[in-house]
């Protein structure tokens, strides 16, 4: 196989290096394999030019946020791709329920069976799995300019967001059949059913059904996240809002805090998000 292996060196909390080893190892001598460790200045730029070249399969040893950028530099580049989960929540690999430890992932990852996923469009940039405005993005802002990293840095960041956070906030959501207005501390766009952490937040999410589904979660219920982390099916309508759509335009009166899986953007007080769907190959578990 001709192979390209994307790695993100700052992803989660772990040297890279004796993972690269094992992927070489496995894979042995039969394999034509080309490494690009990201550096997050010139990635689209460099990666556009591996994908000139023919390859069988691009490997991706990231997070979520690593994932989509490599999925964009691709492009309508029919490639498919292993994921090899080493960020700080992998939540994509969560929903597609790949084996976490490498391991395990490399099998996988380098397997025949494979699944076509949507994606949402989110301003002209993909989103795989939940990206949202608000508090989350707040928190994950507060991570990146973080000295701690992994799951440690956002559990020390969480707290301090929580008494910080500007919301809640107003968000105007138009859809094609109607406009909605909403009050909330948060607002997603989710193309699957539960974070990185493994909170279910999206009970009837699913990544390839052709819709994404808008969640406003209008206030801090910790009854409702422990039902979350308990994998329940129906969260109060207090605590979220959940609207199915293809297509759909949200508003804020200020600019809010925007991340897209798990990658702070910037404050935006408009997003245009639609479905692309099948728009990705990735290989799963048999």
């Amino acid at each position: 196989m001709k192979l390209l292996l994307v790695i993100n060196p700052v992803s989660g909390d772990n040297d890279k290096e004796p993972l690269i080893k094992k992927i070489k190892d496995y894979l042995g001598s039969q394999n034509d394999l080309d490494i690009y460790k990201t550096n997050g200045k010139d990635d689209a730029e460099r990666l556009r030019k591996y994908f000139q070249k023919k390859y069988d399969r691009v490997l991706v040893m990231g997070g979520d946020g690593t994932i989509k950028s490599v999925a964009e530099t691709m492009g309508d580049n029919p490639l498919s791709m292993g994921i090899i989960p080493a960020g700080s929540a992998n939540g994509l690999a969560h929903d597609l329920e790949l084996p976490l430890s490498v391991d395990e992932a490399i099998p996988v990852a380098l397997g025949s069976k494979t699944r076509k996923i949507d994606a949402i469009c989110l301003n002209g940039q993909l989103g795989l799995h939940i990206s949202d405005l608000g508090l989350n993005a707040e928190l994950i802002k507060k991570y990146e300019s973080s000295f701690f990293r992994g799951k440690l840095g956002y559990a020390l960041n969480s707290i301090p967001t929580l008494f910080q956070s500007e919301g809640p906030y107003e968000f105007t959501i138009e859809t094609k059949d109607i406009t909605y207005t909403h009050s909330g501390i948060m607002l997603a766009f989710a193309n699957s059913n539960k974070f990185g952490t493994g909170a279910v937040v999206n009970p009837e999410g699913k990544i390839d059904d052709g819709v994404f589904e808008i969640l406003v979660f209008k206030k801090i219920d910790v009854i409702e996240i422990f039902k979350t982390l308990q994998n329940a099916e129906n969260l109060s309508s207090d605590f979220v809002e959940i609207i199915p759509v293809k297509q759909a335009r949200v508003r804020t009166e200020k600019p809010v805090d925007f991340q897209i899986d798990g990658e702070y953007c910037h404050t935006v007080s408009e997003v245009n998000a639609y479905i692309a769907p099948q728009k990705l190959e990735i290989a799963i578990a048999e």
